[in-house]
């Protein structure tokens, strides 16, 4: 889990460093399906601002409702950080209980 900044930053010392990323590494970031998607991308014009630290543009931040303080979950899947919003989370997580817990989606 990391929280945004007031500059978009989200910093974490295990999960971004596990990708092998290091400060300058240019990061492509997009959104998909409500998740924030970052890939190295020797092209892209993004990068690791300080080892363990990105920074998420303003527009991926509105897209998202990511405000400072919102706490995400980072995920390293593969060569790719995975950020799972709030709203990722709670639709992840109800979708699972009703097919555990059986019922329907709140």
């Amino acid at each position: 889990m990391a929280a945004i900044d007031c500059n978009g930053r989200l910093s974490d010392a295990t999960v971004i460093p596990s990708l092998g990323w290091v400060a300058g590494t240019r990061l492509d970031i997009r959104v998909s399906g409500g998740l924030v998607l970052l890939t190295a991308d020797p092209q892209a014009v993004f990068r690791v601002t300080r080892p363990g630290q990105v920074r998420l543009p303003a527009t991926v931040r509105h897209w998202c409702g990511l405000v400072p303080g919102t706490r995400v979950l980072l995920v390293a899947d593969a060569e790719r950080l995975v950020v799972h919003p709030p709203a990722a989370l709670h639709a992840m997580i109800t979708a699972f209980h009703t097919a555990v817990l059986g019922g329907e989606a709140a």
